[in-house]
């Protein structure tokens, strides 16, 4: 798995991995062999005035290189869309937003920000943001504000 990330991010991805506190992994194999990882963790969006909804926020997608453009990874994400349908809400930081797009995600289009540990906002416009409605979902404007919690390495 750890293989499989590096190569597709083409980076060390083993410090990224430990940051995620008790992620779910789901895998694709093809004959035996890995393919293409996802993982989900719990976090706290908060939209607009709204109380913090439980989300599903999505890390960590990458397919094998030799394997990308194939639409695993958009079959994987379409499971991840099932495996995730508990959660209030579905999140996640996109490297290449085309991919979410085809699965359901759609883009967030209000202010960012992350809520700091001692209070108040730390606004993050640089970021982009995506969601998934999901049956548990309130209604939702996406020009609305969205917040998360702090958290240690990327805040998104």
């Amino acid at each position: 798995m750890l293989g499989l990330c590096s190569a597709a991010y083409e980076v060390d991805f083993a410090p990224l991995m430990e940051a995620f506190h008790e992620p779910v992994h789901l895998l694709a194999y093809d004959s035996g062999v890995l393919v293409s990882h996802a993982l989900w963790v719990t976090r706290w969006l908060q939209p607009g005035g709204l109380p913090p909804l439980r989300t599903a926020f999505v890390e960590a997608v990458a397919t094998a290189p030799m394997r990308q453009g194939e639409g695993i990874g958009t079959a994987l994400m379409r499971e991840v869309n099932h495996a995730i349908a508990t959660y209030d809400l579905g999140g996640l930081c996109p490297a290449q937003p085309g991919l979410y797009e085809r699965a359901g995600w759609e883009h967030w289009q209000g202010p960012l920000s992350i809520r700091l540990p001692a209070g108040g906002l730390l606004p993050t416009p640089q970021e982009q943001i995506m969601i998934l409605r999901l049956p548990a979902t309130p209604l939702l404007d996406p020009r609305w504000p969205l917040s998360a919690e702090w958290r240690v390495g990327e805040l998104w």
